[in-house]
């Protein structure tokens, strides 16, 4: 990649909840922009950190034993094999950064899964 990303312009794409898209990759990493509105599946990634980072409104990410409640400018890594649920209210929009190949609900198929999140 050689052009600066502008997120607001590429978050401005898309209106669906809970479809990372691709905005970036680095180191074997990719580095994607979700739109969040509600609960998630109760999930965890066996080999994987994952990283939030709150763009716009109030992210919480729940585990069995706490939660964590994000605004805007935080951002919290979820521990490889630590079980999760991101919870949004309100839309929330997010940025993450996470190994390439990384499945969105981790170890849980569901309606919500992304076998190949698209690049934008």
């Amino acid at each position: 990649m050689t052009d600066k990303v502008n997120l607001q312009d590429k978050l401005a794409l898309f209106s669906d909840h809970w479809r990372p898209r691709i905005v970036g990759e680095l180191n074997g990493h990719q580095v994607k922009l979700a739109k969040l509105k509600g609960e998630f599946v109760w999930h965890r990634h066996e080999h994987e950190d994952e990283m939030f980072l709150v763009l716009k409104g109030t992210l919480v990410i729940r585990m069995r034993d706490r939660a964590v409640t994000l605004q805007p400018g935080e951002m919290y890594i979820v521990p490889r094999d630590t079980e999760h649920q991101p919870v949004a209210d309100d839309e929330v929009h997010v940025l993450l950064v996470e190994p390439a190949g990384t499945l969105n609900t981790g170890d849980v198929r569901d309606a919500l899964t992304v076998d190949r999140p698209s690049t934008i």
